[in-house]
């Protein structure tokens, strides 16, 4: 089994910065690319960033320069860092892991969700 649990989401003013947490736990052998994606009322999920094993990164164009991603493999964990928030950024942000388990399954796992809302 296999868990991925979100932290740090919450209400924030425009220009305000909040970072995300997800952090993965089970039967987990080896975690490869990391990624953060999120989905706004009434649009389609967008890939927000992501992280590959040897820690290369890539980002959406709307967030190049204010959000950083990073990742913990020690603690099989992945950070979003979000800073110069915008109104436009509100939206439900999931994490997705790929991974492999003990049993020998490789596939993506998603995380339950964190809102994040930037309003004044």
């Amino acid at each position: 089994q296999v868990q991925l649990v979100e932290s740090g989401g919450g209400l924030v003013q425009p220009g305000g910065s909040l970072r995300l947490s997800c952090a993965a736990s089970g039967s987990i052998r080896s975690i490869y690319a990391m990624g953060w994606y999120r989905q706004a009322p009434g649009k389609q999920r967008e890939r927000v960033a992501s992280i590959a094993t040897g820690g290369n990164t890539e980002y959406a164009v709307s967030v190049k320069g204010r959000f950083t991603i990073s990742r913990d493999n020690a603690k099989n964990t992945m950070y979003l860092q979000m800073n110069s928030l915008k109104p436009e950024d509100t939206a439900v942000y999931y994490c997705n892991i790929d991974l492999k388990t003990y049993g020998g399954t490789r596939n993506d796992y998603w995380g339950q969700g964190t809102q994040v809302t930037v309003s004044s």
